[in-house]
């Protein structure tokens, strides 16, 4: 039964989840449009859950070189922002944009204009009185067509040489920025609506020192501070995406503590107008020997074990992975990372819900305004891999929380069975800080128990703690089986289920107490019991001598056959004959043989290699080969 302060918990969820936006820290949530066509559109208006943001930023629109502003996917643009074709009048549907899924849901929606690949024509247009008006013109134009509620500006970055910047950019970001401020503010006038204004922002010193910081954030309502990819594959050592302190090794600048303080103590930005970046997906990279933090790279992301995301997974595809890893805690930096098993020289960088509510805290004891997420769609978890149901959002349940003020939930998840000898990986979530009573402070922990045990965890967040247990339980192994050979058999001790093996190769079919050999060389049995634990046994060798003397011998012509062969024994007498497949799958079976020689007819039998089989009263068996063509 759900103890009191979980059933607290969850009511509180319940009721918070309507009130996000008037109660709670800001949340902006990046939605790509590509991401629309992602694991079969699990991710689009009618299934998003709204209740976890405040704003939506959809992104991206391009800058064009005359200050006008064009759609980056027609379709996707066209199916997400208008809604579903209406087939039978024309048009499109009602309430089934993601603009207007979120205006029913209270959340209001910015297009986002630029990013990465899309700033180049920024500087250009904001050098340009006439442009600079054109593309104010061009944002009210974006919000009156499809019904937006301000512009997010993207521009990555002023000043930055390989994108066509240079010094002039600080003083012609403002003006351009002042230029849509103004635009917008008018439209939302004549329509009695509010419009906001916010730009994403480069966390690095050199490209905050591009930016009048007095001006520009006297003229935007939101400032969203990119504070991820911080470092990557292109380093020569690996290290964390996003740490919320700075490392052990690396630039002591790049993490989100070190931006904030430069931001607010350094510039004098006002802390309620920040929000910080949090990554909903991790960053690989290949290393040149053993996998770890801080060790050198090859300079390339594992494009294979991550393809769907190019070396850089969604949150959920960190996940699918997990079991190819082991998983790690940087006390430091309190953030995680995943080294690669056996051979698989991999390093991630991702956050999880530990680290992610360690941000959320952070924000609340630095009074900040909140979060942006890139991007949404990554923390969008199925029941199961290609389920198209979705299970949850624990990372943004995780944020809200702490931002919502929510006493935590914890749960662990994990084996509760095992076989002796082996390993559990228990993992807790729904915290911000974790105490287990073995000691470690991870929200995931590895034990190896020699007898059913219980672990306890702590989960504590700023607004309260909760307890959860686990019980792992260890299950014996059979014991050792031993193989004997009698009969033209090879037979092993009593088990709940059998495997055999010939040269430590799989026996495709043969899982019985008894196996009929069918070559030479060494076998082994795997017995397991019901609890699902195993045991293998040492290796019986089988000789061709060893063969001979307990095999049946007779003789089989013609072969290859075609239309039918013959056998003849003395041994055939009251023997039964069976002829199967290299499956075991019977073709023909005869019983109680009453000649010495005989005829099977194949001429029904497709062509192929065949096995044919004699046991005598005396239960001796005799085994051969034939060739149907």
């Amino acid at each position: 039964m759900m103890n009191t302060r979980k059933m607290l918990a969850l009511f509180l969820l319940i009721s918070l989840s309507l009130k996000l936006n008037a109660q709670c820290k800001e949340v902006v949530g990046y939605y790509p449009n590509w991401q629309w066509y992602d694991r079969a559109k699990l991710v689009n208006p009618q299934s998003i859950d709204y209740s976890k943001y405040t704003i939506l930023n959809y992104c991206f629109f391009k800058p064009e070189v005359d200050g006008s502003i064009s759609l980056t996917d027609p379709w996707a643009d066209e199916n997400l922002l208008l809604g579903e074709t209406d087939w039978i009048n024309g048009g499109y549907l009602p309430n089934t944009s993601i603009v207007d899924v979120a205006h029913n849901n209270g959340v209001p929606v910015l297009p986002s204009i630029g990013g990465w690949t899309l700033s180049d024509n920024f500087p250009g247009i904001a050098a340009d009185p006439v442009k600079r008006t054109a593309f104010a013109n061009a944002c009210v134009n974006l919000i009156s067509t499809y019904n937006f509620d301000g512009i997010d500006l993207d521009w990555e970055y002023p000043g930055y040489t390989p994108h066509g910047g240079g010094p002039a950019d600080m003083n012609n970001f403002t003006l351009l920025l002042q230029e849509i401020r103004s635009a917008i503010d008018t439209y939302g006038t004549s329509v009695g609506k509010t419009m906001m204004l916010t730009i994403a922002v480069g966390a690095g010193e050199d490209r905050m020192d591009d930016v009048d910081w007095t001006s520009v954030a006297a003229t935007v309502d939101i400032i969203n501070l990119m504070s991820y990819d911080f470092f990557g594959a292109w380093n020569a050592t690996t290290n964390h995406n996003a740490p919320l302190y700075a490392p052990a090794s690396g630039d002591p600048t790049f993490n989100l503590d070190s931006t904030v303080e430069r931001l607010t103590n350094f510039y004098g930005v006002d802390p309620q107008k920040i929000t910080v970046g949090v990554a909903w997906y991790g960053r690989s990279a290949k290393t040149s020997g053993t996998p770890g933090l801080h060790v050198p790279t090859t300079g390339s992301a594992d494009m294979t074990t991550f393809a769907l995301d190019d070396g850089s997974p969604l949150y959920y595809n960190v996940l699918d992975q997990m079991g190819s890893f082991t998983q790690n805690w940087d006390s430091q930096a309190q953030v995680p990372y995943l080294t690669g098993n056996g051979s698989l020289n991999t390093f991630v960088s991702y956050d999880d819900e530990q680290s992610i509510g360690l941000k959320a805290q952070y924000v609340v004891d630095n009074n900040l305004r909140g979060a942006i997420i890139w991007e949404i769609t990554g923390d969008y978890i199925e029941t199961s891999p290609g389920s198209g149901i979705v299970a949850g959002t624990p990372l943004a349940d995780t944020l809200n929380s702490v931002f919502c003020n929510v006493p935590p939930s914890v749960n662990i998840s994990g084996a509760t069975s095992i076989c002796e000898g082996d390993s559990a990986t228990l993992t807790a979530s729904g915290a911000s800080t974790y105490s287990w009573d073995t000691g470690d402070t991870t929200a995931s922990i590895t034990v190896s128990p020699t007898v059913t045990t219980s672990y306890t965890i702590t989960g504590t967040s700023s607004s309260g703690s909760d307890v959860d247990s686990i019980t792992v339980t260890v299950n014996a192994a059979p014991g050792m089986p031993s193989i004997t050979f009698s009969g033209g058999q090879l037979q092993s001790t009593t088990a709940d289920y059998y495997q055999w093996y010939l040269g430590g190769v799989l026996i495709s079919g043969a899982t019985s107490q008894n196996y009929t050999p069918t070559a030479s060389g060494d076998y082994q049995v795997e017995v397991t019991n019901m609890a699902g634990c195993s045991t293998m046994s040492g290796i019986y060798t089988l000789t061709s001598v060893s063969l001979e003397e307990e095999l049946l011998l007779f003789n089989l012509y013609p072969t290859p056959a075609r239309e039918g062969f013959y056998l003849e024994s003395e041994h055939l007498t009251e023997s039964n004959l069976e002829l199967t497949d290299f499956t075991g799958r019977i073709i023909r079976s005869m019983e109680r043989i009453g000649a010495n020689k005989i005829y099977i007819n194949t001429s029904e039998v497709a062509a192929g290699s065949y096995l044919i089989k004699i046991t005598d009263s005396k239960n001796r068996i005799g085994i051969r080969q034939v060739i149907i063509r």
